[in-house]
């Protein structure tokens, strides 16, 4: 799978311990940065992930942060994105399985790096359900 990820200075460590992870399971990644823990503005480095991820040049992508709320936002920005803040196994799960989300943002500050990895790994593992929410939404948006 082709994945592209980003981050700011505190969720940086995770970043590259992820990128690693990833790595090894085979899939393409792409680095948005940042490149070290040295403070930056996330929109900078987060706003690129999405945008790849909207245009079709990533399947999925993986935004990091202190606690994933403001990279969660930002990437929400984008027409076509749907980015899930996960604290925890269910919540990646179920943001794949009920949302299709095509991102999930993490807080290094929030869960242990070996937590923040299991996310990554069910979320890529966890398939869609096949829409009943969205053509729910979509009938409700039509009434």
């Amino acid at each position: 799978m082709k994945i592209a990820i980003g981050s700011d200075h505190a969720g940086y460590l995770y970043k590259q311990k992820i990128i690693e992870f990833l790595t090894e399971k085979g899939h393409e990644v792409k680095d948005y940065g940042t490149n070290s823990e040295e403070s930056v503005d996330y929109p900078l480095f987060i706003r690129p992930v999405a945008k790849a991820v909207a245009a079709g040049r990533y399947e999925r992508g993986i935004v990091l942060g202190g606690s994933g709320n403001g990279e969660a936002i930002v990437a929400n920005r984008g027409p076509g994105i749907r980015c899930t803040l996960c604290w925890n196994v269910e919540s990646a799960s179920l943001g794949r399985s009920h949302n299709n989300a095509n991102i999930i943002s993490l807080g290094q500050r929030m869960v242990s790096i070996e937590t923040a990895l299991e996310i990554v790994q069910v979320w890529l593992e966890t398939e869609f359900d096949g829409g009943r929410h969205e053509k729910r939404i979509r009938q409700i948006d039509e009434a």
